[in-house]
């Protein structure tokens, strides 16, 4: 089969990008596959991070053509020729918000004009973290001219039977991102970052903005301490609002000895230094669908405490494979860190993670595509 990803891939970076470009690997191994990616993913003044390319290298390095810039609607039609060109039987896109949805529904619209390809839409996200007017009606033009769906929560196949009831849609989880090396081992890791070798470690990854809940987290810290007095927090990632809050609220709670701050986008090739580091993966998310970090720390077999928010417990089963506690509440977060130091629950984690690793398989979500184009065929 001919098959056509169009999202978010190398040169750009960030956790989409990776997702394709694992997709594109098992797709690969049974199909023709070419990815179309952006030549401008978003203008400059709505982009909060330093760049949109990525630095690294390991796993993203896939074959792809740049040729959408999401806001000039003649590179959407170049794009759809482009596929036609292809003779693509199946057209994949990746979907996350609703900015792109002109762009992704004039190409699915040209493609379906002009062949009998159908489409797919893998969706991340229907309803976008952060809502803004007019969203709802974008993600109904897009799915007005899209066949198939392919989504990895409940909260996510909720959003699109609201906007679509009749959607032929497959629940297919999040597959693990096995894309990163393992070089480190947790003392090799520490001594790199002048960690000692016996105290708890957190982490705190990914880019942050208000609805990743960090906050939440910094102020679990001071009650964290009372029991576990050296522990200490890594925060990894840029930050896309400004640092000076959070570095406030750190010096208010008298904590800086306990936190680390990594304002940057970490490379491929870093990532596996900061989770062979830690002992447990911390997420205290306001809101979410689901969540690549969780599929980011099922690779490094680190646990994870997160919040009752989205698909996250769907992936995080409480008491089996992490903690799961209320969002926006401190101190049922520093209640979970306690619990997990304390009553030793690594191994235990860790062992349950290694059977639930099997739902989250590529080859599960390439079944999933395939069994799609069967009933078309």
């Amino acid at each position: 089969m001919k098959i056509v990803i169009v999202g978010t891939a190398y040169p750009l970076r960030g956790g989409i990008a990776h997702y394709i470009a694992l997709l594109y690997e098992h797709l690969s191994q049974r199909h023709q596959v070419r990815i179309i990616t952006f030549k401008r993913q978003y203008p400059r003044l709505f982009f909060p991070g330093r760049s949109q390319l990525e630095v690294g290298e390991v796993g993203t390095l896939v074959p792809t053509e740049s040729l959408l810039d999401s806001i000039n609607p003649v590179s959407w039609v170049q794009v759809a020729m482009r596929i036609l060109q292809h003779r693509a039987e199946l057209v994949i896109f990746k979907y996350w918000m609703p900015f792109f949805a002109p762009a992704f529904a004039t190409i699915s619209f040209l493609v379906r004009l002009f062949s009998p390809a159908k489409s797919l839409v893998i969706c991340d996200n229907i309803t976008p973290h952060e809502k803004r007017p007019g969203d709802d009606f974008l993600n109904r033009l897009f799915l007005s001219y899209t066949d198939f769906y392919i989504v990895q929560s409940e909260t996510v196949r909720r959003d699109l039977l609201a906007l679509k009831p009749r959607a032929k849609f497959k629940e297919v989880p999040h597959p693990v991102y096995s894309i990163f090396p393992q070089r480190y081992s947790q003392e090799e890791a520490r001594k790199i970052l002048g960690l000692g070798p016996k105290i708890p470690v957190l982490l705190f990854f990914g880019y942050v903005r208000k609805y990743k809940g960090l906050h939440y987290l910094l102020q679990a810290i001071p009650e964290v301490m009372r029991k576990l007095p050296q522990v200490h927090l890594l925060v990894v990632g840029e930050f896309y609002e400004p640092v000076a809050p959070y570095q406030e609220l750190i010096e208010h709670l008298g904590i800086k000895a306990h936190v680390t701050l990594v304002d940057q986008y970490i490379p491929n090739e870093e990532i596996g230094l900061y989770f062979a580091a830690a002992d447990v993966v911390v997420l205290p998310y306001v809101s979410a669908t689901q969540s690549g970090i969780v599929q980011i720390a099922y690779n490094f077999n680190k646990p994870v405490i997160t919040t009752d928010v989205g698909g996250l417990p769907e992936v995080v089963r409480d008491g089996v494979t992490g903690f799961v506690v209320p969002a926006q509440n401190y101190q049922a977060l520093a209640r979970a860190i306690i619990n997990y130091f304390e009553q030793n629950k690594e191994q235990e984690f860790v062992k349950n993670m290694q059977h639930q690793k099997e739902q989250y398989s590529w080859e599960r979500l390439v079944t999933a595509i395939e069994e799609f184009m069967k009933k078309v065929g």
